[in-house]
């Protein structure tokens, strides 16, 4: 039988959304029966330095962490730093694990991870399996990272190409994606979609007179408009402070935060020269058993996706917030994936991410029918049931995984 050997720069005890679901699909594997490693980082998400064992197993999994800079986020010099050396560490790693037969599954933490894995499996004779999470360089030319343009861009495209045309089969969370690697090339063929998920039996709806967190943070009586996940740049904040001070004088509606990442303080400090303290305020990410109960704690979500994006990457905030059961206002652009959902299962609104007056209109109209926000959350929980789940997924993953073992 194959080993299975998974490439991402976080994963178990990390919380960020790639190593949960990395997490969830390894452990899966490994309780039924599959040898599964884990090539990561030493780091934690919001820590770099935290220096976590080299070697351990969690559950069955097998994890080898390897050496990295640790410059962190701060900075796209030393989050450039911190990338190099996970490439060398990894690459060194899958050259002493690895052996011909075995399957190699890289993510996209760090970017153009499918480059290192195509050439350790080259020498190795392991099958690769890309699992991509977003598409690098296409998100960095979008968000203006410095000198990810021009030349160096489409070097760095043709590379990327170049390790998914040898890959056995490259996953992607959703059909904009897909339709991307066919343009780039990319056989159908090779292409499968398996879209990302949450713990579909543990996040479940809540009435929010049971959720403790409605008490702790003070929040009775009042309409929660929810964010849950990174402040992060492929993300826009402006429409969301926009609707906000709109509705400041409504005292029912508050917008709850909650997460962390590299625009949060530029935004707390936006919102406090707003004077916008009591309506809109921050939490920091909760602890993974806490996700039913924060997950559940908004009356109504929005998430944000630059147009620039639609095909780039997918929000995995959108499966949390759908098995909770509540409704979605996506700040995105009207002919994109979420869009499509929303609309095809009634359970949610898109509105112009450039739009506020938009977005508070929605947002008053449901903090004055709770009718219709509850109906809302039903259609959202029931698209999950439906062909969301968790389990769904993980019988997709073994379909490839047997077929190529």
């Amino acid at each position: 039988m194959p080993r299975i050997i998974f490439l991402n720069r976080y994963f178990y005890p990390d919380h960020s959304a790639t190593s949960q679901i990395l997490s969830d699909l390894a452990f899966h594997l490994a309780e039924a029966g599959r040898d599964v490693h884990i090539v990561t980082s030493r780091q934690l998400y919001d820590d770099a330095s935290a220096a976590l064992p080299e070697r351990e197993v969690i559950r069955g999994v097998k994890v080898w962490r390897v050496a990295t800079t640790v410059f962190g986020r701060a900075t796209l010099a030393g989050r450039a730093l911190d990338y190099l050396s996970c490439y060398r560490g990894m690459h060194r790693a899958i050259g002493k694990l690895s052996e011909a037969g075995d399957i190699i599954v890289a993510k996209t933490d760090p970017p153009l991870l499918s480059v290192v894995a195509a050439h350790a499996a080259k020498r190795s004779g392991a099958h690769v399996i890309n699992w991509l999470q977003d598409l690098y360089p296409e998100a960095a030319v979008a968000l203006g990272v410095p000198l990810i343009r021009g030349p160096l861009a489409a070097l760095l495209t043709r590379l990327r190409n170049t390790s998914l045309h040898r890959a056995k089969i490259n996953i992607v969370p959703g059909e904009a994606m897909a339709q991307r690697l066919e343009a780039h090339g990319i056989a159908a063929d090779k292409i499968r979609v398996i879209a990302n998920w949450t713990d579909d039996e543990a996040i479940v709806p809540m009435p929010a007179a049971d959720n403790p967190l409605r008490v702790a943070w003070g929040l009775g009586g009042k309409f929660v408009v929810g964010y849950s996940g990174n402040f992060g740049r492929a993300h826009d904040f402006g429409a969301m402070l926009g609707a906000a001070q709109q509705l400041r004088q409504d005292s029912r509606i508050v917008f709850v935060l909650i997460g962390g990442g590299s625009q949060l303080n530029a935004l707390k400090r936006k919102v406090r020269d707003s004077r916008l303290e009591d309506t809109v305020r921050f939490f920091p990410y909760q602890p993974r058993d806490m996700l039913p109960s924060s997950l559940a704690l908004p009356d109504v979500h929005w998430l944000s996706l630059r147009p620039e994006l639609e095909g780039v990457l997918f929000p995995s905030k959108f499966y949390g917030i759908a098995a909770a059961g509540r409704p979605i206002i996506a700040l995105a652009s009207p002919h994109g994936e979420i869009a499509k959902l929303l609309d095809r299962h009634q359970c949610g609104f898109t509105a112009d991410p450039a739009d506020s007056s938009a977005l508070a209109a929605h947002l008053k109209s449901l903090a004055g029918d709770p009718a219709q926000c509850a109906t809302l959350g039903r259609r959202a929980r029931a698209m999950v049931d439906a062909e969301l789940t968790r389990r769904h997924a993980f019988d997709q993953w073994r379909q490839v995984i047997e077929r190529i073992a």
